[in-house]
């Protein structure tokens, strides 16, 4: 009989953004290893839920097929992109809908896989974990308040210190914990003897054509993801006017709270070089990206960010873009050493428009990076490999329950 998960997450297909395509790879490939899936979630929603309205970001017929396995928590309270006080009773009722569905339910489970952030959810796991009677594996995406930290949401030291207590709490009534960046084992080294790291990945079956020989005129950068306050949006700014008189067209495949601020920009600039591009699904996103040249990625200067690797280096990564970024910890360490993209020191506009030019001028060193990223992505980041991983990781948990 085949082992039975609960995989808890506020994140699931078909949002886009590296969280929800996280789960949904994981629930994909622990599906195809013969395990018993089962996902409690809520509509989908993130960046805003009227993207979800076209079938079109229902692309994946293997999902569509198994609507049964999935669980969506009614949610009322959608305002909660501006304000903080809104976004936390938003994560409250979640918590506390997917906690009236664990005590109602009558299945039984041999495992719970829940992720975070938000922590809230997490709680929800904990509940499932002793009403249950079972193990819980927790997925670090993102370390938490940490990150509300590092794009000003919130800077009151005692609701820090209270939401770094529960953070605490968490970690320590987890069985395993799964990061996503090994940049966080510092923060965790109390943990130490419970971290596995598994990166954010893509299936093989994702990665697109890339044509070998490029004839384009035009050189294309692309920048991917979330335009929200993580992201230094007026770097951004400065880069696409600065390359205004050069043959290059910027792709942006954006979406979040600073898009709209960006987007007039562009338009009072009459900058025609630059083309926004409504949110599409994943398996359109890469075959786009794998029609540029470079990819882009830049965060604000807040040391919180020093520890994580961004969903959209990877892939970038996987559609053989070299990264032009304003990074710094331990996504510049990764970059640089590998040798898949160039990092601005100073993290100004004028070094990232230097960089980005330097592959201009340079199409030879473009395609040593690109063949650099192929390599890379095939050793490291794809879940065909990293599913083996967490297979034993998953195994040896519920070996422990199975021993009590």
């Amino acid at each position: 009989m085949s082992k039975r998960i609960l995989l808890i997450s506020q994140n699931f297909y078909p949002e886009i953004g590296s969280a929800g395509n996280r789960l949904k790879n994981i629930f994909l490939m622990l599906h195809r290893k013969g395990y018993d899936v089962k996902v409690l979630t809520t509509d989908p929603t993130y960046p805003e839920k009227n993207f979800y309205d076209s079938h079109d970001l229902w692309d994946e017929e293997e999902l569509n097929s198994q609507n049964e396995r999935f669980i969506r928590v009614k949610v009322k309270n959608k305002k909660y992109a501006f304000n903080f006080l809104n976004r936390l009773f938003y994560y409250l009722e979640i918590m506390l809908r997917m906690i009236i569905f664990i005590f109602k339910d009558k299945n039984k489970y041999d495992l719970i896989y829940v992720t975070t952030p938000p922590i809230f959810v997490a709680f929800a796991g904990i509940i499932a974990k002793f009403r249950y009677k079972t193990k819980m594996i927790l997925d670090i995406r993102d370390l938490w308040p940490d990150s509300l930290k590092g794009v000003g949401i919130f800077k009151n030291p005692m609701i820090i210190g209270f939401f770094k207590l529960a953070e605490k709490f968490v970690y320590s009534k987890s069985d395993h914990i799964i990061i996503n960046s090994q940049g966080f084992q510092k923060h965790l080294h109390e943990q130490e003897a419970k971290l596995t790291f598994i990166p954010n990945s893509a299936r093989r079956e994702e990665l697109p054509e890339i044509s070998v020989k490029n004839t384009r005129k035009e050189f294309k950068v692309v920048f991917a993801g979330n335009l929200g306050l993580a992201q230094d949006v007026h770097v951004f700014r400065e880069i696409v006017t600065s390359l205004k008189d050069y043959h290059i067209r910027f792709m942006i495949l954006g979406y979040g709270v600073n898009k709209k601020e960006l987007e007039r920009y562009i338009i009072e600039k009459e900058l025609k070089h630059v083309e926004f591009i409504d949110p599409v699904s994943r398996k359109e996103c890469l075959k786009m990206m794998a029609n540029c040249d470079i990819g882009i990625a830049t965060l604000n200067r807040s040391v919180i960010f020093e520890t994580v690797l961004p969903g959209r280096i990877i892939d970038y990564l996987s559609c053989q873009l070299p990264v032009v970024a304003s990074l710094s910890g331990y996504s510049k360490n990764l970059i640089e050493q590998e040798n898949v993209g160039l990092v601005a020191k100073t993290k100004t506009s004028e070094e990232m428009v230097s960089l980005i030019l330097r592959l201009y001028h340079h199409p030879e060193l473009v395609q040593e990076m690109k063949t650099n990223c192929e390599n890379f992505i095939e050793k490291n980041f794809l879940w065909d490999n990293n599913i083996m991983i967490l297979d034993k990781v998953i195994k040896n948990t519920i070996k422990k329950v199975n021993e009590a």
